[in-house]
C-alpha cells in the first residue's frame, strides 16, 4: 500500500514524550501512518494537576488534525485517565467521537482491548512511576475488572520517571524481581522505550508482555486495517493478532 493511500492514526502525546510516535510508528510500518499532535506545556503545574488538564486540552488537540484526516485519533497519557477512572473515560470518549465525528479513544482503552482479547483477567504491573502514581494506575485497572496481582516498580537512574528509564534498566530490573514466568506483564507508560526490551523480557518464558505502545498499534491495526497480514516477528501474542482478524 502506498503511504500516500495508507490510513491515518492520529496520537496526542505529551510534550516531552520521545517514544510513542517511533515504536508505534516501527510497528505500524507498511499498515499505518502515524502522525502526532502535542497537549500543551503547562510549565507551573504539578503532574496531577497537568494531566488532568491534559484532558480539557483533548478536545482542542483532536480538532488539529483537521484535514488530515485520521481515521481514529488516540490519547497518549495513561495517566489521565487514571485520573478519570474506566467509566467517566469511556464517556469521554463517546462524547469526543460524537463531537468530531472521529472514533477517539485513549491509550488505557486500548490495553483494556488487548487483555480483553487475550482473555487476561489478571496481570502484574511493571510501572515507572511516582508512587502515586501507580497506586491511581492500579486502582485504574481493578475498577476495570483487572485483579492486579502485584507490582514491580522501575526507576532511572534519576529515580521514578518513565522518561529517562532505559530499556536496560527496565529488563535489568523486571528480571530481578523474579516474577513467575507464566504470568502477563503490564508494563506502563507512553513515554518509556520498550520495544527492545519485549524479547529479553519474554525470552525462554511462558509469558504475555504488554506495553502501552504495543497494545496501541495493535488496536489501531485491528480498527483501521481488519485482516492486515501481520509480520512473524511482531511482538504481539497470538491471541490478540487473531483478534484483528489477521493470520496469527
Amino acid at each position: 500500500m502506498s503511504k500516500m493511500n495508507s490510513p491515518r492514526l492520529g496520537v496526542v502525546v505529551p510534550s516531552g514524550n520521545a517514544a510513542v510516535e517511533p515504536e508505534i510508528a516501527a510497528l505500524l510500518a507498511g499498515f499505518v501512518s502515524v502522525h502526532a499532535a502535542r497537549f500543551p506545556v503547562f510549565p507551573d503545574r504539578e503532574q496531577r494537576e497537568r494531566i488532568s488538564l491534559y484532558n480539557d486540552a483533548l478536545p482542542a488537540a483532536v480538532e488539529s488534525f483537521g484535514k488530515l484526516g485520521p481515521g481514529a485519533v488516540v490519547a497518549e497519557c495513561s495517566g489521565s485517565h487514571y485520573l478519570q477512572g474506566p467509566d467517566e473515560e469511556r464517556r469521554f470518549c463517546e462524547r469526543l467521537s460524537e463531537r468530531h465525528g472521529v472514533q477517539v479513544t485513549t491509550v488505557t482503552r486500548t490495553v483494556l482491548a488487548a487483555l480483553a482479547a487475550l482473555g487476561v483477567h489478571e496481570t502484574t504491573l511493571v510501572s515507572p512511576y511516582q508512587p502515586w502514581l501507580t497506586d491511581l494506575s492500579r486502582a485504574y485497572w481493578e475498577a476495570a475488572g483487572i485483579k492486579v496481582r502485584d507490582v514491580v516498580r522501575v526507576r532511572s537512574s534519576a529515580g521514578f520517571s518513565p522518561y529517562d528509564v532505559t530499556p536496560d534498566e527496565l529488563v535489568e530490573q523486571v528480571l530481578a524481581a523474579d516474577r513467575p514466568a507464566d504470568e502477563v506483564l503490564l508494563v506502563t507508560g507512553t513515554g518509556m522505550f520498550t520495544l527492545e526490551a519485549l524479547e529479553r523480557l519474554g525470552a525462554g518464558r511462558d509469558r504475555v508482555v504488554l506495553t502501552s505502545n504495543l497494545c496501541t498499534a495493535w488496536w489501531a491495526l485491528r480498527e483501521l486495517v481488519p485482516g492486515a497480514h501481520v509480520p512473524a516477528d511482531w511482538p504481539l501474542p497470538a491471541g490478540a493478532t487473531a483478534a484483528t482478524g489477521a493470520p496469527a
